[in-house]
């Protein structure tokens, strides 16, 4: 096997969705307020990593079930397309569920779920290693399904005969309760310091934002 490069290209898989929560859960944010090209950048920096591509993944709901947000993601993912940004999205589906209260009561709302983006990521970070587009995955992502990725791509590595490396870089805070990467990656913590320093300061809520 090939030791490993002296330029190291990296392209990050960001799952958009597990990424706001936990900036919902970590530092308190309630709106996806990210800039994903800021974020891959300073983590890449940091490591003496080259950002060769960013590619985003989200759910979006349909305007018929949510416009404001419909609304949101549409103009958010037009400005990071504009920029470079690789997008994959799919529309967020809505079924009811039923929770149990503590005084005995049940209680129903509608919440959306996401179909099929952990396997999109998964295809696209092994698509990408066998067209060995990159040295590095970096998914911001603790989704664990991707552990089974990490081992795949070991496998590649050893048929390519060259160094790949997997890591999975997540929000970090006093709050956070969810404090592991995903197994078999190596683990990137991101405090609230460095989040702050890859805000996006348009507010896609309030109107459309031209660039």
């Amino acid at each position: 096997m090939n030791g490993e490069p002296p330029i190291k290209r990296a392209v990050a898989f960001v799952d958009g969705q597990n990424l706001f929560h936990a900036a919902r859960e970590a530092f308190g944010y309630t709106y996806p307020n990210y800039d994903v090209t800021a974020l891959a950048e300073q983590v890449c920096a940091k490591r003496g990593w080259t950002l060769a591509q960013v590619r985003f993944y989200t759910g979006i709901p349909d305007v018929g079930d949510n416009p404001k947000w419909h609304s949101f993601w549409t103009h958010k993912l037009g400005t990071m397309g504009r920029r470079g940004v690789v997008v994959y999205s799919r529309p967020l589906r809505y079924r009811n569920r039923r929770v149990s209260l503590p005084d005995g009561t049940q209680h129903s709302f509608l919440t959306g779920e996401e179909k099929g983006i952990d396997v999109r990521i998964a295809l696209d970070v092994i698509a990408l290693a066998h067209r060995r587009d990159y040295d590095v995955a970096l998914a911001f992502s603790q989704d664990q399904d991707l552990s089974e990725v990490a081992e795949e791509i070991r496998v590649i590595a050893r048929q390519q005969r060259r160094w790949i490396k997997i890591a999975s870089a997540f929000l970090h805070s006093p709050a956070t309760r969810n404090r592991r990467g995903i197994n078999k990656t190596d683990w990137i913590r991101i405090d609230r310091e460095l989040y702050d320093q890859c805000l996006d300061r348009r507010d896609y809520r309030v109107k459309r934002e031209k660039s």
